[in-house]
């Protein structure tokens, strides 16, 4: 015979959230492991944290730090802010909060963490059960943990707010040189982006600057918008039949004719390896490089591109 699972008010078998759940957790930690797929050790019950004290904080198969926040009830920000209040106090790596009834909000709340930050934030719905005319049990569900695509999000995540932060402190530096050898970008801020553009007088043609980690590139752009394809080719063509005397301005090194088949616009650009955003010690002859070729640049091309009939 099978029997049925029955559910119980949950006071029944925890009249006391402090004396009586938050005990059979301290000495019942393996289950809460169990549940989250973490080898949890040597729990603590309210360490202090400040004003607040933590019900349980425990230790990972690394030693880090996982605190516990119980609740035998509906989730709540009160909670929500403990949790995260004792996050940062023991620098934990790791969090799981317990409760009654976990509201949609904070399971959304929770989802958000797991991809936003460093650390694994779990949410545990606990209940009561019992089996026939067996003793009441708890029974833990876990409803929010992290996964390996959430922590590959947080990653990328990172990482891409890294890059935004190294390529602003590249351009701050940059338009602080460059805008005392030409004018052409004195109007731009420093951006989080890859490049730099200012307009060459004709609409869809820009001289540009472009980063990348480890090199760089100054350029002339024609995109002069959406369905131009035709006429964005016809303009590259007509500056090729002046690409001698164009390269005769410029210099060194030999310019790039990219005419972009496969896209609506097309470039004329001069590279360079020798360093990008990701190479700080290399930034002051990196920012001479890129000043001094765009110079040279917009010389050898502005008279070609004031005479262009469009």
């Amino acid at each position: 015979m099978v029997a049925r699972l029955e559910r119980v008010k949950l006071r029944e078998a925890f009249p006391s959230e402090v004396r009586d759940f938050s005990k059979w957790l301290h000495e019942n930690i393996d289950e809460l492991g169990r549940v989250v797929s973490l080898e949890l050790s040597n729990p603590g019950k309210e360490r202090p944290a400040g004003d607040f004290s933590v019900d349980l904080i425990a230790e990972d198969n690394q030693g880090g730090y996982v605190i516990i926040e119980n609740q035998l009830g509906k989730s709540d920000h009160d909670h929500l802010g403990k949790v995260l209040t004792y996050m940062t106090a023991f620098e934990a790596k790791a969090a799981i909060w317990i409760m009654e009834t976990p509201r949609v909000e904070h399971v959304n709340a929770m989802a958000w963490l797991n991809q936003s930050s460093s650390a694994n934030f779990y949410m545990v719905k606990l209940e009561a059960v019992r089996i026939g005319a067996s003793d009441v049990a708890p029974l833990m569900t876990l409803i929010v943990g992290p996964s390996e695509d959430t922590k590959i999000i947080t990653e990328e995540k990172q990482e891409l707010a890294a890059r935004h932060v190294e390529r602003r402190n590249f351009w701050e530096g940059f338009l602080e040189v460059a805008n005392k050898k030409t004018l052409l970008h004195a109007g731009r801020s420093p951006t989080n982006g890859s490049w730099l553009s200012a307009g060459a007088g004709k609409r869809g043609i820009d001289f540009t600057y472009a980063i990348r980690q480890h090199d760089i590139q100054i350029e002339v752009y024609i995109a002069r918008g959406s369905g131009q394809t035709a006429e964005n080719k016809q303009i590259f063509d007509t500056l090729l039949t002046k690409k001698d005397e164009i390269q005769v301005v410029f210099g060194e090194p030999q310019l790039e004719w990219q005419r972009l088949e496969e896209r609506e616009g097309c470039r004329i650009r001069a590279l360079s390896d020798l360093g990008g955003y990701r190479d700080p010690e290399k930034w002051p002859e990196i920012y001479e490089w890129m000043s001094d070729h765009m110079v040279a640049l917009e010389k050898a091309f502005r008279p070609h591109i004031n005479v262009l009939k469009i």
